[in-house]
Protein backbone atom coordinates (compact mmCIF):
# COMPACT_ATOMS: atom_id res chain seq x y z
CA UNK A 1 0.00 0.00 0.00
CA UNK A 2 1.22 3.46 -0.73
CA UNK A 3 0.20 6.79 0.91
CA UNK A 4 0.05 10.34 -0.73
CA UNK A 5 1.81 12.77 1.03
CA UNK A 6 -1.58 14.00 1.77
CA UNK A 7 -2.67 11.06 3.30
CA UNK A 8 0.70 10.72 5.54
CA UNK A 9 0.48 14.40 6.61
CA UNK A 10 -3.34 13.77 7.60
CA UNK A 11 -2.61 10.79 9.45
CA UNK A 12 -0.24 12.66 11.51
CA UNK A 13 -2.52 15.05 12.01
CA UNK A 14 -5.80 12.63 13.52
CA UNK A 15 -2.28 11.08 16.03
CA UNK A 16 -0.88 14.89 16.84
CA UNK A 17 -4.89 15.42 18.22
CA UNK A 18 -5.23 12.40 19.96
CA UNK A 19 -2.36 12.51 21.54
CA UNK A 20 -2.77 15.81 22.54
CA UNK A 21 -6.38 15.30 23.85
CA UNK A 22 -6.09 11.73 25.32
CA UNK A 23 -3.17 10.58 26.28
CA UNK A 24 -2.32 9.93 29.87
CA UNK A 25 0.79 8.69 32.08
CA UNK A 26 0.92 9.76 35.38
CA UNK A 27 4.95 9.62 35.34
CA UNK A 28 5.47 11.34 32.52
CA UNK A 29 2.97 13.48 31.19
CA UNK A 30 5.10 16.44 30.67
CA UNK A 31 6.59 15.53 27.80
CA UNK A 32 6.96 18.31 25.04
CA UNK A 33 4.92 16.33 22.21
CA UNK A 34 4.83 19.38 20.15
CA UNK A 35 8.57 19.75 19.33
CA UNK A 36 8.58 16.11 18.75
CA UNK A 37 6.38 16.22 16.18
CA UNK A 38 8.50 19.16 14.34
CA UNK A 39 11.16 16.80 14.59
CA UNK A 40 9.73 14.13 12.86
CA UNK A 41 7.38 15.49 10.20
CA UNK A 42 9.94 15.89 7.59
CA UNK A 43 10.95 11.95 8.09
CA UNK A 44 7.22 10.97 8.32
CA UNK A 45 5.86 12.72 5.24
CA UNK A 46 8.95 12.07 3.04
CA UNK A 47 8.76 7.83 3.71
CA UNK A 48 8.52 6.56 -0.07
CA UNK A 49 7.03 2.76 1.58
CA UNK A 50 4.39 1.90 3.97
CA UNK A 51 7.57 0.47 5.82
CA UNK A 52 9.37 3.52 6.41
CA UNK A 53 6.20 5.05 7.19
CA UNK A 54 5.20 2.88 9.95
CA UNK A 55 8.73 2.65 11.18
CA UNK A 56 8.44 6.78 11.47
CA UNK A 57 5.01 6.74 13.16
CA UNK A 58 6.47 4.44 15.80
CA UNK A 59 9.59 6.16 16.11
CA UNK A 60 7.85 9.22 16.97
CA UNK A 61 5.28 7.79 19.39
CA UNK A 62 7.58 5.61 21.07
CA UNK A 63 9.30 9.07 22.15
CA UNK A 64 6.55 9.59 24.76
CA UNK A 65 8.20 7.08 26.98
CA UNK A 66 4.78 5.06 27.52
CA UNK A 67 3.76 1.75 27.51
CA UNK A 68 0.72 0.84 25.68
CA UNK A 69 1.50 2.84 22.95
CA UNK A 70 1.60 1.12 19.15
CA UNK A 71 0.76 2.31 15.73
CA UNK A 72 -0.13 -0.81 12.75
CA UNK A 73 -2.43 -1.31 10.11
CA UNK A 74 -5.29 -3.34 10.58
CA UNK A 75 -4.01 -5.75 8.34
CA UNK A 76 -1.85 -7.37 10.51
CA UNK A 77 1.02 -7.80 9.00
CA UNK A 78 3.84 -7.26 10.93
CA UNK A 79 3.03 -8.44 14.52
CA UNK A 80 5.62 -8.82 17.86
CA UNK A 81 6.07 -12.39 18.40
CA UNK A 82 4.08 -12.66 21.39
CA UNK A 83 1.13 -11.17 19.77
CA UNK A 84 1.40 -13.64 16.79
CA UNK A 85 2.67 -16.87 17.65
CA UNK A 86 2.51 -16.35 21.83
CA UNK A 87 6.59 -16.61 22.35
CA UNK A 88 8.75 -14.53 24.15
CA UNK A 89 12.55 -14.85 23.68
CA UNK A 90 15.70 -13.94 25.84
CA UNK A 91 18.91 -12.76 23.71
CA UNK A 92 21.86 -14.79 25.07
CA UNK A 93 25.48 -15.12 23.45
CA UNK A 94 25.14 -18.50 22.22
CA UNK A 95 27.96 -20.44 20.05
CA UNK A 96 26.46 -18.94 17.02
CA UNK A 97 26.88 -15.26 17.85
CA UNK A 98 24.33 -13.17 19.66
CA UNK A 99 20.87 -14.72 19.17
CA UNK A 100 17.01 -14.81 20.17
CA UNK A 101 16.40 -17.96 22.43
CA UNK A 102 13.02 -18.75 23.13
CA UNK A 103 11.82 -18.35 26.85
CA UNK A 104 8.20 -18.29 27.11
CA UNK A 105 6.16 -20.75 24.69
CA UNK A 106 2.45 -20.26 25.87
CA UNK A 107 -0.07 -23.08 25.78
CA UNK A 108 -2.45 -23.24 23.20
CA UNK A 109 -1.05 -20.45 21.59
CA UNK A 110 0.62 -21.26 17.47
CA UNK A 111 4.20 -21.79 18.59
CA UNK A 112 3.75 -24.48 20.90
CA UNK A 113 1.19 -25.83 18.45
CA UNK A 114 3.84 -26.24 16.46
CA UNK A 115 6.16 -28.07 18.35
CA UNK A 116 8.54 -25.38 19.46
CA UNK A 117 10.30 -25.32 22.80
CA UNK A 118 11.52 -22.71 25.08
CA UNK A 119 15.63 -23.00 24.73
CA UNK A 120 15.25 -23.86 21.19
CA UNK A 121 17.48 -21.30 19.03
CA UNK A 122 15.98 -18.94 16.22
CA UNK A 123 17.77 -18.65 13.25
CA UNK A 124 15.52 -17.30 10.28
CA UNK A 125 11.35 -16.01 9.70
CA UNK A 126 10.71 -16.65 6.34
CA UNK A 127 14.16 -17.61 5.21
CA UNK A 128 15.26 -13.98 6.78
CA UNK A 129 17.78 -14.14 9.79
CA UNK A 130 16.48 -13.26 12.34
CA UNK A 131 19.66 -11.79 15.47
CA UNK A 132 19.50 -9.14 18.26
CA UNK A 133 18.46 -5.94 18.30
CA UNK A 134 16.08 -6.99 15.57
CA UNK A 135 12.83 -8.23 16.65
CA UNK A 136 10.73 -11.11 14.91
CA UNK A 137 7.51 -10.26 13.26
CA UNK A 138 4.85 -12.01 11.91
CA UNK A 139 1.87 -11.49 9.78
CA UNK A 140 -1.24 -12.62 10.70
CA UNK A 141 -3.45 -15.25 9.13
CA UNK A 142 -0.29 -16.34 7.02
CA UNK A 143 2.27 -19.34 7.30
CA UNK A 144 5.69 -18.74 8.31
CA UNK A 145 8.53 -21.04 8.08
CA UNK A 146 11.20 -21.04 11.33
CA UNK A 147 14.25 -22.77 11.14
CA UNK A 148 15.58 -22.82 14.87
CA UNK A 149 18.41 -25.07 16.07
CA UNK A 150 16.04 -27.82 18.66
CA UNK A 151 17.68 -28.52 22.23
CA UNK A 152 19.49 -31.78 20.21
CA UNK A 153 22.14 -29.66 18.45
CA UNK A 154 20.28 -30.01 14.70
CA UNK A 155 18.68 -27.25 12.96
CA UNK A 156 15.21 -28.04 11.87
CA UNK A 157 12.28 -26.30 9.65
CA UNK A 158 9.11 -25.40 12.06
CA UNK A 159 5.82 -24.26 9.86
CA UNK A 160 3.93 -21.85 12.01
CA UNK A 161 0.20 -21.31 11.09
CA UNK A 162 -1.23 -18.25 12.64
CA UNK A 163 -5.02 -17.22 12.57
CA UNK A 164 -6.34 -14.40 11.05
CA UNK A 165 -7.44 -11.69 13.73
CA UNK A 166 -8.99 -8.14 13.12
CA UNK A 167 -8.14 -5.44 15.32
CA UNK A 168 -11.01 -4.10 17.32
CA UNK A 169 -10.07 -2.61 21.08
CA UNK A 170 -6.33 -3.72 20.72
CA UNK A 171 -3.51 -4.41 18.26
CA UNK A 172 -4.23 -7.93 16.31
CA UNK A 173 -3.43 -10.68 18.76
CA UNK A 174 -3.84 -14.26 19.17
CA UNK A 175 -4.91 -15.41 22.42
CA UNK A 176 -3.44 -18.16 24.07
CA UNK A 177 -4.99 -20.89 26.35
CA UNK A 178 -6.05 -18.52 29.37
CA UNK A 179 -6.02 -20.73 32.31
CA UNK A 180 -3.94 -24.44 32.35
CA UNK A 181 -3.48 -25.92 35.62
CA UNK A 182 -1.64 -28.91 36.96
CA UNK A 183 -0.90 -31.40 40.19
CA UNK A 184 2.30 -32.14 41.57
CA UNK A 185 1.75 -33.80 44.65
CA UNK A 186 0.29 -31.30 46.74
CA UNK A 187 1.45 -28.60 44.72
CA UNK A 188 -0.84 -26.70 42.29
CA UNK A 189 0.37 -25.19 39.49
CA UNK A 190 -1.82 -22.14 37.92
CA UNK A 191 -1.03 -20.91 34.33
CA UNK A 192 -2.43 -17.85 33.83
CA UNK A 193 -1.48 -16.28 30.45
CA UNK A 194 -4.37 -13.48 29.28
CA UNK A 195 -6.88 -12.25 30.85
CA UNK A 196 -9.67 -12.11 27.81
CA UNK A 197 -12.25 -10.13 27.88
CA UNK A 198 -12.87 -6.21 28.93
CA UNK A 199 -16.05 -7.82 31.84
CA UNK A 200 -13.81 -10.92 32.64
CA UNK A 201 -16.92 -13.20 32.77
CA UNK A 202 -15.63 -16.16 30.50
CA UNK A 203 -12.04 -15.89 32.78
CA UNK A 204 -13.50 -16.03 35.56
CA UNK A 205 -16.04 -18.82 35.11
CA UNK A 206 -12.53 -20.45 34.06
CA UNK A 207 -10.83 -19.92 36.64
CA UNK A 208 -13.42 -20.89 39.11
CA UNK A 209 -13.55 -24.37 37.44
CA UNK A 210 -9.83 -24.68 37.93
CA UNK A 211 -9.74 -23.49 41.43
CA UNK A 212 -12.59 -26.24 42.35
CA UNK A 213 -10.34 -28.98 40.77
CA UNK A 214 -7.37 -27.67 42.59
CA UNK A 215 -9.54 -27.93 46.15
CA UNK A 216 -10.81 -30.90 44.75
CA UNK A 217 -7.41 -33.09 44.92
CA UNK A 218 -6.54 -31.37 47.89
CA UNK A 219 -3.71 -29.01 47.07
CA UNK A 220 -3.09 -27.07 49.89
CA UNK A 221 0.14 -25.34 48.29
CA UNK A 222 -0.41 -23.10 45.05
CA UNK A 223 2.11 -21.31 42.29
CA UNK A 224 0.16 -19.05 39.97
CA UNK A 225 2.59 -18.38 36.92
CA UNK A 226 1.70 -14.93 35.59
CA UNK A 227 5.16 -14.77 33.14
CA UNK A 228 4.65 -13.66 29.69
CA UNK A 229 1.37 -12.82 30.73
CA UNK A 230 0.16 -10.79 28.24
CA UNK A 231 -2.11 -8.30 30.55
CA UNK A 232 -6.45 -7.89 29.94
CA UNK A 233 -9.48 -7.16 31.18
CA UNK A 234 -11.02 -7.31 34.22
CA UNK A 235 -11.06 -11.01 34.68
CA UNK A 236 -7.76 -9.99 36.86
CA UNK A 237 -9.80 -8.89 39.85
CA UNK A 238 -10.98 -13.03 40.08
CA UNK A 239 -7.64 -13.92 40.60
CA UNK A 240 -6.81 -11.57 43.18
CA UNK A 241 -9.41 -12.21 44.99
CA UNK A 242 -8.35 -15.87 45.26
CA UNK A 243 -5.62 -14.56 47.26
CA UNK A 244 -7.41 -13.13 50.27
CA UNK A 245 -10.99 -13.89 52.40
CA UNK A 246 -11.57 -10.73 52.37
CA UNK A 247 -13.27 -7.40 50.36
CA UNK A 248 -10.01 -5.41 50.30
CA UNK A 249 -9.25 -2.17 48.31
CA UNK A 250 -6.54 -3.00 44.90
CA UNK A 251 -6.07 -0.18 43.83
CA UNK A 252 -7.48 2.47 40.85
CA UNK A 253 -7.30 3.46 37.70
CA UNK A 254 -7.53 7.37 36.37
CA UNK A 255 -7.77 9.34 33.29
CA UNK A 256 -6.12 12.51 32.65
CA UNK A 257 -9.80 14.51 32.62
CA UNK A 258 -10.27 13.36 36.18
CA UNK A 259 -6.30 14.23 37.58
CA UNK A 260 -6.58 17.41 35.87
CA UNK A 261 -10.04 17.51 38.06
CA UNK A 262 -8.94 16.54 41.36
CA UNK A 263 -10.54 13.51 43.20
CA UNK A 264 -10.30 11.25 46.31
CA UNK A 265 -9.59 7.58 45.65
CA UNK A 266 -12.69 6.75 47.77
CA UNK A 267 -15.05 8.39 45.82
CA UNK A 268 -14.06 6.79 42.57
CA UNK A 269 -16.69 4.14 41.38
CA UNK A 270 -15.92 1.43 43.47
CA UNK A 271 -15.99 -2.22 41.02
CA UNK A 272 -15.81 -5.20 43.52
CA UNK A 273 -17.51 -8.46 41.66
CA UNK A 274 -17.38 -9.45 38.14
CA UNK A 275 -20.65 -9.79 36.21
CA UNK A 276 -21.82 -13.96 36.41
CA UNK A 277 -24.81 -12.83 34.26
CA UNK A 278 -25.96 -11.90 30.67
CA UNK A 279 -28.27 -8.99 32.16
CA UNK A 280 -25.11 -8.17 34.54
CA UNK A 281 -23.01 -7.93 31.73
CA UNK A 282 -25.46 -6.13 29.65
CA UNK A 283 -26.20 -3.52 32.48
CA UNK A 284 -22.13 -2.90 33.03
CA UNK A 285 -21.45 -2.62 29.16
CA UNK A 286 -24.82 0.08 29.55
CA UNK A 287 -22.94 1.72 32.87
CA UNK A 288 -19.47 2.21 31.02
CA UNK A 289 -20.08 3.15 27.72
CA UNK A 290 -23.25 5.80 28.57
CA UNK A 291 -23.35 6.48 32.30
CA UNK A 292 -19.86 6.81 33.58
CA UNK A 293 -18.00 7.21 30.74
CA UNK A 294 -14.68 8.21 32.64
CA UNK A 295 -12.72 4.92 33.16
CA UNK A 296 -11.23 6.47 36.69
CA UNK A 297 -12.17 3.42 39.17
CA UNK A 298 -11.11 1.50 42.35
CA UNK A 299 -11.03 -2.29 42.15
CA UNK A 300 -11.84 -3.90 45.24
CA UNK A 301 -11.79 -7.98 45.67
CA UNK A 302 -14.87 -9.90 45.91
CA UNK A 303 -14.88 -11.82 49.27
CA UNK A 304 -14.54 -15.20 48.24
CA UNK A 305 -14.03 -16.14 51.55
CA UNK A 306 -11.14 -18.64 52.66
CA UNK A 307 -8.88 -21.23 50.32
CA UNK A 308 -6.59 -24.12 51.63
CA UNK A 309 -3.80 -22.38 49.55
CA UNK A 310 -4.18 -19.21 51.44
CA UNK A 311 -0.48 -18.26 53.20
CA UNK A 312 1.14 -21.12 51.04
CA UNK A 313 1.04 -19.50 47.64
CA UNK A 314 3.90 -18.44 45.04
CA UNK A 315 3.55 -16.09 42.00
CA UNK A 316 5.81 -16.68 39.40
CA UNK A 317 6.91 -13.57 37.05
CA UNK A 318 9.79 -12.25 34.38
CA UNK A 319 10.19 -9.65 32.68
CA UNK A 320 7.53 -10.62 29.97
CA UNK A 321 4.15 -9.97 32.91
CA UNK A 322 2.81 -6.90 32.08
CA UNK A 323 -0.05 -4.96 32.41
CA UNK A 324 -2.89 -6.70 34.28
CA UNK A 325 -0.57 -9.22 35.44
CA UNK A 326 1.83 -6.84 37.17
CA UNK A 327 -1.34 -4.81 38.91
CA UNK A 328 -2.16 -8.84 40.44
CA UNK A 329 1.66 -8.85 41.38
CA UNK A 330 1.61 -5.93 43.30
CA UNK A 331 -1.10 -6.47 44.81
CA UNK A 332 0.03 -9.64 46.06
CA UNK A 333 3.15 -7.99 47.12
CA UNK A 334 1.50 -5.00 48.94
CA UNK A 335 -0.45 -6.85 50.91
CA UNK A 336 1.89 -9.75 51.66
CA UNK A 337 -0.03 -12.58 49.88
CA UNK A 338 2.43 -14.41 48.63
CA UNK A 339 5.80 -14.77 47.79
CA UNK A 340 7.17 -13.69 44.44
CA UNK A 341 9.58 -15.49 42.43
CA UNK A 342 11.35 -14.53 38.89
CA UNK A 343 12.97 -11.42 37.86
CA UNK A 344 11.09 -7.63 37.59
CA UNK A 345 8.08 -7.24 35.71
CA UNK A 346 7.79 -4.80 32.77
CA UNK A 347 6.35 -2.03 34.03
CA UNK A 348 4.23 -1.64 31.41
CA UNK A 349 0.96 -1.16 33.20
CA UNK A 350 -1.20 1.61 31.94
CA UNK A 351 -4.86 0.94 30.24
CA UNK A 352 -5.00 1.73 26.43
CA UNK A 353 -7.19 2.16 23.75
CA UNK A 354 -6.78 1.97 19.83
CA UNK A 355 -8.24 4.88 17.58
CA UNK A 356 -8.89 5.10 14.10
CA UNK A 357 -6.66 7.24 12.55
CA UNK A 358 -6.72 7.11 8.53
CA UNK A 359 -6.44 4.72 5.80
CA UNK A 360 -6.97 1.32 7.97
CA UNK A 361 -4.01 2.57 10.30
CA UNK A 362 -5.26 1.94 14.31
CA UNK A 363 -3.06 3.90 17.13
CA UNK A 364 -3.06 2.42 20.23
CA UNK A 365 -2.37 5.20 23.35
CA UNK A 366 -2.55 5.19 26.97
CA UNK A 367 -5.47 7.08 28.49
CA UNK A 368 -5.78 5.69 31.84
CA UNK A 369 -3.12 5.28 34.58
CA UNK A 370 -2.84 2.61 37.11
CA UNK A 371 -2.08 3.45 41.04
CA UNK A 372 -2.09 0.60 43.41
CA UNK A 373 -3.92 1.68 47.20
CA UNK A 374 -0.67 2.52 48.43
CA UNK A 375 -0.24 5.11 46.13
CA UNK A 376 2.44 3.52 43.99
CA UNK A 377 2.57 3.64 40.31
CA UNK A 378 4.12 0.60 38.06
CA UNK A 379 4.73 2.05 34.97
CA UNK A 380 8.35 2.38 34.32
CA UNK A 381 9.18 0.23 37.43
CA UNK A 382 7.74 -2.82 37.41
CA UNK A 383 7.22 -5.17 40.33
CA UNK A 384 10.65 -6.99 41.64
CA UNK A 385 10.49 -10.19 43.11
CA UNK A 386 11.04 -11.36 46.91
CA UNK A 387 13.37 -14.37 45.38
CA UNK A 388 15.44 -13.26 42.40
CA UNK A 389 16.28 -15.37 39.62
CA UNK A 390 17.06 -15.17 36.29
CA UNK A 391 16.88 -18.07 33.40
CA UNK A 392 20.09 -19.23 32.07
CA UNK A 393 21.29 -19.78 28.96
CA UNK A 394 22.66 -23.66 30.03
CA UNK A 395 19.58 -24.49 31.71
CA UNK A 396 17.40 -23.36 28.88
CA UNK A 397 19.45 -25.53 26.26
CA UNK A 398 18.84 -28.91 28.58
CA UNK A 399 14.92 -28.03 29.07
CA UNK A 400 15.53 -27.23 33.22
CA UNK A 401 12.94 -24.08 33.92
CA UNK A 402 15.21 -22.91 37.30
CA UNK A 403 12.63 -20.52 37.63
CA UNK A 404 9.70 -22.85 38.21
CA UNK A 405 12.15 -25.17 40.41
CA UNK A 406 12.87 -22.61 42.54
CA UNK A 407 9.59 -21.46 43.38
CA UNK A 408 8.51 -25.43 43.90
CA UNK A 409 10.99 -25.28 46.70
CA UNK A 410 10.19 -22.08 48.04
CA UNK A 411 6.53 -22.65 48.72
CA UNK A 412 7.54 -26.51 50.01
CA UNK A 413 8.74 -23.94 52.59
CA UNK A 414 5.90 -22.69 53.42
Amino acid sequence: MTLTQTERAEILKNVTRIVEEKHFNPNRNQTDWKRLVEAETPRILSAETAESFEAAMQRLITQLGSSHTAFFHESGESVPARYAINATFHQFETHRGLRWVFQDVLEGGPAHSSGLKPGEILLTVSSQEVRPPGNPTFGMGAGHELTVEGLDGQDRTVTVEIPKQQAKDRPPMVEPRSVAHSVVDDIALLKVTVFPGDAGAKFARELDAAVAEIKRQKCSRLIVDLRANIGGGLGALRLMSYLTPDRIPIGHSLTKQRAEKGYRKESLTRIGKIPSSKAGLIWMGIRFRYIQKDRSMVLVTEGLGPQPFHGKTVLLVNESTNSAGEMVAAFTAENRLATIVGTRTAGAVLGGANFRVGNGYRFRLPITGWFTWQGNTLEGKGVSPDVPIEVSYEALRVGKDRQLEKAIEVVRNL
